[in-house]
């Protein structure tokens, strides 16, 4: 990439001072200062969201709602104020359609067992993508083999993009729920969500989208989407792990049954029945993750103070970068390179095994994910076992991306040696 077509970007002028916030990022590993583009795994957590933790533990560590001394009222209007901005991050309508969980995976999870029990019969059909990840296809699979369920799965094309003609002949009558990605954590790929969920509400499905690789790369509005149901994960988005978000409209969680019982989720218990609380509290059963939920709330506002707009203007020049320069590579095969790209490359290296070429970038201090990513079912389709994923994050730099570069070819003339 010419510098000199970098555009203006206000995380330019700010970025030393961006990268001194996560402290993470300052050492070495092998010899080599870090590069870590890891971040569709997890992304690296500022000093605000740290100290946030740090600070429940320290300062007001309790139980949250009921009690009414000091520490559980502080500790409950921080826990309830990180519900009301993420609700204000992704502009969902109340606070109360904020379902705080353990991540996407939970989400997913939840939304099987609670969407099965009401919504699906035997015959019925939930269709996904060929380019989901594992959370998004084994729960349909659990729960929807209780009551003769079907997945059905949307294929996509060489270049990675969902085949949008197939999509639309295979929703019908049966389809009950439509369950994609915003992002694929493999390839990249950004799905024309909006599009997609225009077309399933012709016909009155709802839909789900896994946000856990858009949440923190681009400015997303429920709202606008008109999304029913979304999920993502605070750890992808330099928020503390083990804690997440389904957002849901009021009208679905209000119909959809618990999935766990006991806590915060009940209203009034006899031995011979129970009633429910009101939302969000219906669904969150048991002691949460508080320290979590509070730090996630931290991790929005600096999300917030930076500007989505302008994060994701920085990582899509990121990402040009980052593709270009892989694609110049005469060993290298690109798995995936959908016109809209967001976030991650994957790759595989003629001749090479995957975790081989991980290892020599990890001996040069440079962290990146290889495998599967949890998409087993899309290695198949491109006739692979595994790539080397390089994904990037907002603290990431264009000569990280040349050092890389020059490291994946270093990598790859020892093997040739």
């Amino acid at each position: 990439m010419n510098p000199n077509e970098i555009v203006c970007n206000s995380i330019y002028k700010d970025l030393s001072k961006i990268r001194s916030e996560f402290p993470v990022l300052h050492q070495k590993v092998n010899g080599g200062p870090l590069i870590y583009l890891d971040n569709a795994a997890t992304t690296q957590k500022p000093l605000s969201v740290i100290h946030a933790v740090d600070e429940y533990y320290q300062c007001y560590n309790s139980n949250i709602h009921r009690g009414v001394h000091h520490l559980s009222q502080k500790a409950t209007l921080a826990y309830e104020g990180s519900r009301v901005k993420i609700a204000r991050f992704i502009n969902a309508r109340y606070s109360h359609e904020i379902i705080f969980n353990k991540g996407t995976t939970d989400g997913i999870n939840m939304m099987a067992y609670c969407f099965n029990k009401k919504f699906l019969k035997k015959g019925d059909v939930v269709l996904i993508s060929a380019m989901e990840h594992h959370a998004n296809i084994v729960p349909w699979q659990i729960f929807g083999q209780e009551n003769g369920v079907e997945l059905r799965v949307v294929p996509i094309d060489a270049s990675g993009e969902l085949n949008m003609d197939a999509f639309r002949s295979m929703l019908n009558e049966k389809v009950k729920l439509v369950s994609v990605t915003y992002v694929s954590n493999t390839l990249g790929t950004v799905n024309p969500v909006k599009e997609i969920i225009k077309m399933a509400h012709r016909q009155n499905i709802p839909v789900l989208l896994d946000a856990a690789q858009a949440i923190a790369h681009m400015a997303i509005d429920v709202q606008e989407l008109d999304v029913d149901f979304m999920v993502f994960s605070g750890h992808k988005m330099y928020g503390p792990t083990g804690i997440g978000v389904l957002y849901a409209k009021e009208t679905w969680l209000e119909a959809m049954p618990p999935h766990q019982g006991g806590g915060d989720m009940i209203k009034e218990v006899t031995f011979e029945r129970s009633t429910y609380n009101r939302l969000p509290y219906k669904f969150e059963a048991g002691t949460p993750a508080i320290s979590s939920a509070i730090g996630l709330g931290v991790a929005v506002d600096y999300l917030e103070a930076i500007g989505m707009p302008e994060i994701a203007a920085y990582e899509h020049e990121l990402t040009a970068h980052l593709i270009g320069s892989l694609t110049e590579i005469e060993e290298l095969r690109l798995i995936g390179n959908a016109k809209n790209h967001a976030g991650a490359a994957s790759f595989v290296i003629s001749g090479h095994h995957n975790s081989d070429i991980g290892e020599l970038l990890n001996q040069q201090g440079i962290a990146v994910r290889t495998g599967h990513h949890c998409t087993q079912p899309l290695m198949k389709i491109f006739n692979i076992k595994g790539t080397v994923r390089a994904s990037l994050a907002l603290y990431n730099t264009h000569t990280e991306i040349e050092d890389f570069i020059s490291g994946l070819k270093n990598a790859i003339s020892i093997l040739k040696s």
